[in-house]
């Protein structure tokens, strides 16, 4: 049996998981998780890594289901809740997907196109009917366990492909360096389709026989009446939510503030990740929360590699060191090593690291160095042992006349002046720069972007300073809150 399962054995009766249904005992998720993985094998004692792509709002369905795949053998591809039938549609594809499960919010967009594939497509009406009891397959370490489709930020969206054992590892990392244990109670609002929610919430908090609570769709307001509940004591998001949260807490009278700060102080544990954290926004929470939130880097391709401490100093703008089994290095345009203080590319090895880009074999062998490195393509450089990002080479890093320039360095000054709300900062190709520097803004009060200018230019080389700006209601963002850079350079 999988660790993951196994874990959950050790306390059958205690809560699992609470959804807007009721709440489900570690016992009830295995049982669950057993009758269903019968029904996916049917006639056939073993799925073989077959894909199973499955459409299901977040909370104890989609983990039972989750696990029902794992359970009978097949590769699990779980499918975003909010993408249109295209989209969906290149995943299936992609994938060869064998089977589909629907939940029943999501059969009208599926049912027809699966019927016209002529693949297999289960309703929880059917699951629900159907009698279990079947002796499942043994599972090896080494097979197939789930396709997770890159954000696609840059190019198409790719399927990244990893084994038990690399989950596994990916989990028992983030167990052992954020000493997550039974006691704990965590809420998930992370889509269900990226390695922050599926592993770093779902995965984490069931392997540690916790509680894990899901709240769908995200209202801020529930989030700090749930808060206030006294249960929760772990909580990890993407900066985009504490972004709203902070607004949701101005928002609230001088006693709710106070309640909502005295019960913060007690959590053993606040993380973002997903997207650089605003040193703003960190400093913003800290005087609301009282925590420092945990900084971190991760990919979908490599789980969590490098986090600030869970004990000792966590440091605003920097995602910390790498964690225990993880091998990180910097390196050059040449792929060699570079002096601490210079910046290069950061790249990856162990244990943790995805097997392969799916059906991508020249894609996975390009993401990898002739000695086994995995090419994050993210720029840092390390300060006093922490690494500090400087954004993604093809994206965050502006190459404009002849110097190389961190968006991100620019946004974390930008977002410092009092008239900017968010903004973002991309690189549009021109004959005379290379790239033109160029900053959309989105303002709190109407304020003319050649002030902003002139304010910036005192606090950075003029060379850095945007040399076009745009003004927006909104940012396009994924669906982890990312800036899609690709989209927003069409915007100028």
């Amino acid at each position: 049996m999988l660790n993951l399962f196994a874990q959950s054995l050790t306390s059958p009766d205690k809560t699992a998981i609470i959804d807007p249904e009721g709440s489900y005992s570690y016992r009830q998720l295995q049982a669950e998780s057993d009758k269903i993985a019968a029904i996916l094998l049917g006639k056939k004692s073993d799925l073989a890594e077959a894909r199973v792509a499955f459409m299901v709002s977040p909370g104890f369905d989609y983990v039972k289901i989750q696990w029902a795949i794992w359970k009978a053998g097949g590769i699990a591809v779980p499918l975003c809740i909010t993408y249109p039938l295209p989209s969906l549609a290149y995943v299936i594809e992609d994938t060869q997907t064998k089977i589909i499960i629907a939940g029943p919010e999501y059969v009208e967009i599926l049912q027809a196109y699966a019927e016209e594939k002529n693949i297999r497509f289960l309703t929880f009406e059917e699951i629900d009917s159907a009698s279990s009891g079947k002796e499942l397959p043994r599972i090896d370490g080494q097979r197939g366990a789930m396709i997770l489709y890159t954000s696609g930020t840059t190019n198409l969206p790719k399927g990244v492909l990893t084994t038990h054992n690399i989950i596994e590892s990916q989990v028992s990392t983030l167990i052992n360096a954020w000493q997550w244990s039974p006691e704990d109670h965590t809420i998930c609002l992370l889509p269900l389709h990226h390695v922050h929610g599926i592993i770093n919430v779902v995965s984490s908090a069931l392997w540690a026989g916790a509680t894990l609570q899901f709240l769908h769709p995200f209202d801020a307001k529930q989030v700090f009446d749930t808060f206030l509940e006294g249960k929760v004591n772990v909580f990890m998001a993407v900066p985009t939510i504490y972004f709203k949260l902070i607004s949701e807490f101005e928002s609230c009278i001088e006693e709710e503030q106070q309640q909502l700060r005295d019960c913060m102080a007690k959590f053993r544990l606040m993380v973002s990740g997903s997207a650089a954290l605003p040193v703003s926004v960190m400093e913003k929470w800290k005087g609301i929360s009282g925590h420092y939130l945990l900084e971190r880097y991760g990919m979908t391709e490599i789980g969590m590699a490098i986090s600030n401490p869970y004990e000792g100093e966590r440091r605003a703008g920097y995602i910390g060191q790498p964690l225990p089994g993880v091998q990180a290095r910097l390196v050059d345009e040449k792929n060699q090593t570079i002096e601490i203080g210079q910046p290069g590319e950061i790249q990856i090895k162990g244990p943790s690291v995805f097997k392969e880009y799916w059906g991508k074999p020249e894609a996975t062998a390009k993401s990898f160095t002739q000695d086994g490195w995995f090419r994050t393509g993210d720029v840092a450089v390390i300060e006093d042992g922490y690494y500090r990002i400087l954004g993604r080479d093809s994206i965050d890093i502006i190459k404009s006349g002849g110097y190389k320039i961190s968006a991100l360095e620019i946004e974390e000054i930008l977002r410092k002046h009092p008239a900017v709300n968010d903004c973002g900062v991309v690189g549009i190709p021109d004959e005379e720069w290379g790239e033109l520097v160029s900053a959309a803004l989105i303002l709190k009060e109407s304020t003319d972007p050649k002030e902003i200018n002139q304010w910036l230019r005192a606090q950075m080389p003029a060379y850095k300073t945007p040399r076009k700006y745009i003004v927006l209601d909104e940012l396009p963002r994924n669906a982890m809150g990312k800036v899609v850079k690709n989209d927003l350079k069409k915007l100028f």
